[in-house]
C-alpha cells in the first residue's frame, strides 16, 4: 500500500530548470526537500500531494487543510 500525504510548500530552489526544481515542503512541521519536477505550476504557500520525496499534484486549499486534519485525529 502507498501512502502519499499532503504538504505545504515554504521554499522554492532551482526555478530556472524544471527538471532540477525542489522545494521545502512542511508536513506539520516536520519540512523536507521534495522535488517539484512533476508540479511545474507549484508555488509557494500552495499544498501538494507528496509521495517518496515527489511532488505529484496541487491540492485545493481547503481538502489540504481537512485531510490534515483527519491524520492528527488518528495520531491521538
Amino acid at each position: 500500500m502507498c501512502l502519499a500525504v499532503p504538504g505545504k510548500i515554504i521554499g522554492i530552489h532551482n526555478q530556472d530548470d524544471p527538471l532540477l526544481r525542489t522545494g521545502r515542503v512542511s508536513f506539520g512541521g516536520v519540512i523536507k526537500e521534495v522535488s517539484l519536477a512533476y508540479v511545474p505550476e507549484a508555488k509557494i504557500d500552495d499544498y501538494a500531494i507528496v509521495h517518496v520525496g515527489f511532488a505529484l499534484s496541487i491540492l485545493d486549499p481547503q481538502e489540504a487543510e481537512r485531510t490534515l486534519r483527519y491524520l492528527e485525529q488518528i495520531q491521538t
